[in-house]
């Protein structure tokens, strides 16, 4: 379908459909219309397969990057028992586009190895994530090689070194803690450079100590071995759990602030006297409930983030000081761009140009009365996240 010269989200069937339901006062259809592009732009289904032998710490491990513990409802099931028999999808709490598949246990009475890859369909997926809790077996060597005859790439991740380390001191044993966490990570190196991995990135992690050895730099390392176009998807999805992350989430959050603003150049065509406006609220609320939840300033995030810090919720509350914290309707973002330097939203003239997405719109009122408020609120979001970030982990 062609797309029409006015607009890279509608082609022009749509556009001309979203002009006629105007006129004719089907104004339910238009929002409807409009909904949809919005939800389209935010939908990038992305796949991340959690793999590995069973009681590695699977379901555990995605709970922790969910923000739930192994009692909420939803939650991944855990226990010392076969948990899962089919690969299973949870969603990300905040961005719907992101699920971590756990997979069941390879090698378990159920999925032998030889069977395993087939039933999976290793293809499904985007990325993996291998957990193991002990030495590299025979099975993470099979993972390996299905996941490159794929080209598909994958981190690998030992899981539970906090148990290792609990071991050597209840044996007596003095250690160099960080000499101990070489010798394991050089060891399960050099098992996937004899799988002709190169340069294989592997971390030692805890799934309860989520500040402590490699988890921190495993959610900060996660968007950078994923190609451009994919690495927005991992960064919305990290738990804001340093400021380095939120930074990140702002970057991409900018982007989105600048589509949504361009949606509402699209219907400033539509010749329906204050119609732009309402569409630019319209578009405002989804864009604003939407920045909250990507940077865990939702009350269920808070609460999530205090569990990951073990933290009372009443501490974080105490520092994110935003109005954007309420509820976020209609009327509320009709009287933020109402106050916008208090513009005459009847009068468009041109106010310069905004970069966005590696394109420059010329911009005019309705682009400008959608921007520039959203950036601000962005902006105000971001540094109540910060502070956030420093109550809960007190960390940067």
């Amino acid at each position: 379908m062609a797309q029409s010269s006015n607009s890279s989200f509608f082609s022009e069937e749509e556009l001309d459909k979203l002009k006629s339901d105007c006129k004719t006062d089907e104004l339910g259809a238009a929002s409807l219309l409009i909904q949809k592009k919005l939800e389209e732009l935010d939908n990038k289904d992305f796949n991340i397969a959690v793999t590995g032998e069973s009681g590695s710490g699977k379901s555990t491990f995605i709970n922790v990057m969910r923000r739930f513990q192994s009692n909420h409802e939803g939650a991944a099931k855990t226990g010392n028992t076969l948990t899962t028999t089919e690969p299973i999808g949870y969603r990300h709490p905040n961005l719907l586009f992101v699920y971590l598949w756990e997979l069941p246990g390879i090698g378990a009475k159920h999925f032998p190895a030889d069977k395993y890859m087939k039933k999976m369909e290793f293809k499904r997926y985007d990325f993996f994530i291998i957990i193991s809790r002990s030495r590299f077996t025979e099975n993470d060597a099979k993972i390996v090689k299905e996941i490159k005859k794929h080209q598909k790439n994958f981190y690998f991740i030992r899981s539970k070194i906090d148990g290792d380390l609990n071991t050597f001191e209840m044996d007596g044993k003095k250690v160099k803690i960080a000499e101990e966490l070489d010798k394991i990570r050089n060891y399960f190196v050099d098992s996937l450079n004899k799988e002709v991995i190169a340069s294989p990135t592997v971390f030692l992690i805890s799934n309860f100590k989520v500040n402590e050895f490699d988890f921190p730099t495993l959610n900060k390392s996660l968007p950078d071995i994923i190609k451009n176009s994919e690495k927005e998807v991992f960064v919305l999805s990290l738990p804001s759990t340093t400021l380095e992350i939120v930074e990140k989430k702002r970057k991409w959050l900018r982007e989105h602030v600048g589509v949504w603003a361009t949606l509402s150049i699209t219907v400033r065509a539509i010749p329906v006297p204050g119609l732009p406006f309402s569409y630019n609220i319209m578009i405002s609320v989804a864009g604003l409930i939407n920045c909250c939840k990507c940077l865990d300033l939702a009350v269920t995030s808070l609460q999530r983030l205090a569990n990951m810090a073990g933290k009372p919720v009443e501490e974080l509350k105490s520092v994110v000081k935003t109005p954007l914290m309420g509820e976020i309707n209609k009327e509320f973002v009709r009287q933020m761009l109402l106050h916008f330097n208090h513009l005459d939203i009847s009068v468009a003239e041109p106010v310069g140009f905004f970069p966005i997405i590696g394109l420059i719109f010329v911009a005019g009122l309705s682009f400008y009365m959608s921007y520039k408020p959203l950036s601000d609120a962005l902006d105000d979001l971001t540094e109540n996240a910060q502070r956030g970030v420093k109550a809960a982990f007190g960390t940067d």
